[in-house]
């Protein structure tokens, strides 16, 4: 990533900037990147109601010298049971511009998680403005770590900064699965990293269109699994050896996308029963091809999706609560899908998994879900190749974005100064 420094590096030259341009005093319970107070390290939770209402600090933070023991007392120091949160949302933009609000989709749940990964298909033009709107919605107790872009599709991790120190060894893979076009919108980004002792792997994908096309959509995940050049140790040279690779070799694997599966049942028998309220969920599924074709051993084997509880997330007419109103009559269909793995059957628990109505820019809704994921200590000795660094760029403009009024950086001023900015945001 190009605006990558390290952690202290960062801290440093953003002071001087903020500074030199007169922002180091402002800041306060109106704008989401808070003024400077004196706090290092391990940060309090955050309930996403309070970042909704942009009423949250980092008072209440405490300090932590951690470094100086053994990496199994320090994941035991951040999290006792040796589990963390993890959001994964998923969304095909259909080339929309960023909405100036996604509070709906990124702060679902009643508190922040400790990891976020969001794949986007059909991406907007300007990657960078997404980038800074989910850092913004965020808010500073989140960093982005990680970003990738191939063709349309596009990835984004942003952890919690004081947890970027036990991010490591950021591997991606770009598969194109239509090599003919030439706007690169079929395929999959593949990213792996280690989190502290454990290695996960991350899969946002985008497989054929169409109601007819389930076999062009098995051959996709085919194609992508035996092309994917990430290995469990974190190299990215040559293709794997073992097509079972992806399935088996990581603590954790999460598949996501636009997968494009549709339920096989009329275009208007659908649209009825959902307009007259006795759609049945339950039994749609059945009709979904993804959910048949699992169970009948045609693809993502050993892997497990939480239970769908909501509405068909495609295809709505523009703008608009209702479901494609044009001559194709596309089929109401759950098309986002997010799909997890796990080496042992107890590394991974779905907290909540849904669809987000609000958000209409697109033909389709996002999906996110929450997970509680179980991790393990790095064994004694394992270097940190990751060193803290984050997209500084991304995180210094969405804190410029969020800069409080002239009059309330006035009232700023006229109070105590002398606070370190060097300590507002580690």
């Amino acid at each position: 990533m190009n605006c990558e420094d390290s952690l202290m590096s960062t801290i440093t030259s953003e002071a001087t900037t903020m500074k030199t341009n007169g922002q180091l005093a402002a800041g306060g319970g109106d704008g989401k990147f808070p003024k400077p107070v004196q706090s290092v390290n391990v940060l309090t939770q955050i309930k996403t109601t309070d970042i909704h209402s942009k009423k949250f600090m980092m008072e209440g933070s405490k300090s932590s010298d951690s470094w100086n023991i053994s990496d199994e007392n320090e994941l035991d120091n951040h999290f006792p049971n040796r589990r963390f949160n993890l959001f994964v949302g998923t969304w095909n933009m259909q080339r929309c511009k960023v909405p100036p609000n996604i509070d709906d989709f990124i702060l679902a749940g009643e508190q922040q998680s400790d990891v976020y990964v969001i794949g986007i298909q059909e991406a907007p033009s300007d990657i960078k403005n997404w980038q800074i709107r989910l850092q913004e919605t965020l808010g500073p107790n989140h960093a982005l770590a990680h970003s990738s872009s191939h063709g349309v599709l596009h990835i984004s991790i942003f952890v919690k900064r004081h947890l970027i120190w036990h991010c490591s060894d950021f591997v991606e893979c770009k598969i194109t699965t239509r090599p003919i076009s030439q706007i690169k919108t079929k395929g999959a980004i593949g990213i792996s990293f280690r989190f502290f002792g454990s290695r996960f792997l991350f899969l946002n994908s985008h497989f054929h269109s169409g109601q007819t096309k389930t076999n062009e959509r098995i051959e996709d995940y085919n194609k992508i699994t035996q092309e994917l050049k990430i290995s469990s140790s974190g190299g990215s040279n040559g293709k794997s050896k073992h097509k079972s690779d992806i399935i088996t070799r990581f603590d954790g694997v999460f598949w996501f996308g636009d997968l494009n599966f549709r339920i096989s049942q009329p275009h208007q028998h659908l649209k009825d029963e959902i307009a007259n309220s006795t759609y049945d969920i339950s039994e749609m599924i059945k009709c979904d091809q993804l959910t048949c074709n699992m169970k009948r051993g045609k693809l993502f084997k050993d892997f497990s999706e939480a239970q769908i509880t909501f509405l068909p997330t495609y295809k709505f007419a523009a703008n608009s609560d209702s479901y494609d109103t044009s001559k194709k009559f596309r089929v109401p269909s759950y098309t986002d899908r997010i799909l997890f793995r796990s080496r042992d059957p107890d590394t991974i628990d779905y907290l909540q998994y849904n669809s987000v109505p609000a958000l209409r820019n697109s033909d389709h809704r996002p999906v996110y879900g929450i997970f509680s994921v179980k991790t393990k200590p790095n064994q004694l000795g394992t270097s940190r190749e990751f060193c803290g660094k984050f997209n500084h760029q991304v995180y210094s403009e969405a804190a410029v974005r969020n800069k409080p009024s002239s009059s309330t950086t006035a009232a700023s001023s006229s109070g105590n100064r002398t606070h370190s900015m060097v300590c507002a945001i580690l």
